[in-house]
């Protein structure tokens, strides 16, 4: 009996102290006096962040559960990863590390092939291959590539893109669009127009491929002076081309000019 008792009253203890601990934490004593933000913040203002992450933001300094407060930061537009820290006396530090923009994102639906325009929202892939959503008029100033592809893809692409510039800008040109079709056929589009359809294959191969033709096209537009409208770089021999007003003749049809 003597040890029930015991037990009994040593449960009653703990529950009174527990109630005491919960009443205590709620106490105006311990809440947040200063929240001090620091890191990337040249996307969101004071005012962003305390809109968007205050709201979300429960408890004291005492019981605030700082997954869920750095979950209600990254849920803030621009904030990529948030890390906070207690601060004695009562207060809250809070690191953001903002997604820097590296290109726009068409996320291509199912069935749709390179060019389609049956594409889901347009969104922003950042400089670590991720897809993320934010306002596109904050970097509408911005001259970003375009890559649009199969869902999950994002990451694969913008790796593509960095590959295959170099090349481009040995031309004078800029890659300012970039298609993946859900067969893995790749498609180029530069900044000054020309469409160049570069096929399959892993990546070595189609930069491979690019880079032969970069470093031969310029003879044949300067050959017969006129510019690039499009290429085909699909054929196991060689390439085709499409210059403009320029046609070879065949019995029956004229067709490109074949490299």
């Amino acid at each position: 009996m003597n040890a029930v008792s015991a037990l009994l009253l040593a449960a009653l203890v703990g529950t009174l102290a527990w109630g005491a601990l919960r009443w205590a934490v709620r106490l105006p004593t311990f809440n947040f006096r200063a929240i001090q933000v620091e890191g990337d913040v040249s996307r969101n203002s004071v005012a962003s962040l305390r809109a968007n992450a205050l709201p979300r933001l429960h408890g004291s300094f005492l019981s605030l559960n700082l997954k869920e407060g750095r979950a209600a930061f990254e849920a803030v537009p621009w904030v990529r990863h948030a890390q906070l820290q207690r601060v004695w006396p009562m207060r809250l530090k809070v690191s953001l590390e903002e997604h820097r923009p590296a290109a726009y994102w068409e996320a291509r639906v199912d069935g749709a092939d390179a060019g389609s325009e049956a594409t889901a929202e347009r969104a922003l892939v950042n400089t670590f291959g991720e897809v993320f959503q934010a306002n596109l008029g904050d970097v509408e100033d911005e001259d970003l590539p375009v890559l649009a592809g199969p869902a999950g893809t994002a990451g694969l692409m913008l790796q593509m893109w960095r590959a295959l510039s170099p090349a481009a800008e040995k031309l004078g040109e800029s890659i300012d669009r970039l298609d993946l079709s859900g067969r893995g056929s790749w498609r180029v589009t530069f900044g000054s127009g020309p469409v160049i359809e570069l096929g399959r294959g892993t990546e070595a191969e189609v930069v491979d491929r690019f880079g032969r033709f970069a470093q031969s096209i310029t003879q044949v537009t300067s050959t017969y002076r006129s510019p690039l409208l499009s290429a085909d770089l699909r054929h196991a021999d060689g390439y085709a081309v499409k210059l403009r007003g320029v046609t070879v003749q065949t019995p029956g049809k004229p067709v490109n000019r074949k490299r």
